[in-house]
């Protein structure tokens, strides 16, 4: 699956392994396997297959995890049906297409 790219340098996805406690339960959560245990510690194997679902976020008991679930393509091409807009798959800072 990782050839699933999301879509290029736009995902908010941070992580912080210091806090991190090696429970693996985001690369059990991850449906991208975006995520890799390495050395006892989560690593981000390539932040462009997140699509910023927000399980890793939820389900990590550490709190290394952040990522702004809800924004990005998928969102935007979803409000657009919903709105009967042009969809929008910018979701730069002052962007308001999620």
């Amino acid at each position: 699956m990782h050839d699933l790219v999301y879509m290029k340098d736009v995902a908010t996805l941070e992580l912080d392994a210091s806090l991190c406690n090696g429970c693996k339960m985001c690369t059990r959560v991850c449906p991208h396997n975006v995520f890799e245990i390495i050395d006892k510690k989560a690593r981000i194997i390539n932040r462009d297959y997140c699509m910023e679902c927000g399980a890793c976020e939820k389900n990590c008991p550490e709190h290394a995890i952040s990522v702004r679930s809800g924004v990005g393509c998928a969102a935007g091409i979803l409000n657009g049906i919903l709105r009967n807009t042009e969809h929008s798959c910018d979701c730069s800072k002052g962007s308001s297409c999620c």
